[in-house]
């Protein structure tokens, strides 16, 4: 952290708590990431700390379900860490899948238009030979 940040961050208490628990569920999503199994570990996260209650966000409700079966065994897991944990909530919080872009269409080499256009000369008319005359002249762009 930059200097100036950690300096604006010990100016009040109410800063101070903030960067204290922030550290705090840093350090246990961390700790939690090493021990659950890497599928848990990919699709749920710490959440929050309230009292001596960790809430577990899940990304689906069978994510959910399985950390509610586990809950003991994550219990003792964070109480073995040196956690002060007594109960886990687990809520389930669906993320938005991100944006996703088109691909770029595929772009067709100057080689390969040259054998498509070999592989068509050597066929009948037909729609195979059609289709591959068209997709030699296309060179990737989209229609």
């Amino acid at each position: 952290m930059s200097q100036r940040l950690i300096t604006y961050l010990a100016a009040t208490p109410e800063l101070q708590q903030l960067s204290r628990t922030a550290g705090q569920l840093t350090a246990m999503q961390r700790y939690y990431v090493q021990h659950a199994t890497p599928a848990l570990a990919r699709s749920s996260h710490v959440q929050t700390l309230e009292g001596h209650t960790l809430t577990l966000a899940a990304d689906n409700a069978a994510v959910a379900a399985k950390l509610r079966q586990i809950a003991a065994q994550l219990l003792l897991l964070f109480q073995n860490g040196g956690y002060e944990v007594t109960g886990i909530q687990v809520r389930v919080q669906v993320a938005a899948p991100p944006i996703q872009s088109d691909p770029a269409p595929p772009v067709i080499g100057s080689a390969a238009r040259e054998r498509l256009n070999e592989l068509a000369g050597g066929l009948q008319e037909s729609p195979l030979k059609n289709a591959l005359l068209r997709l030699a002249r296309n060179k990737g762009r989209r229609r």
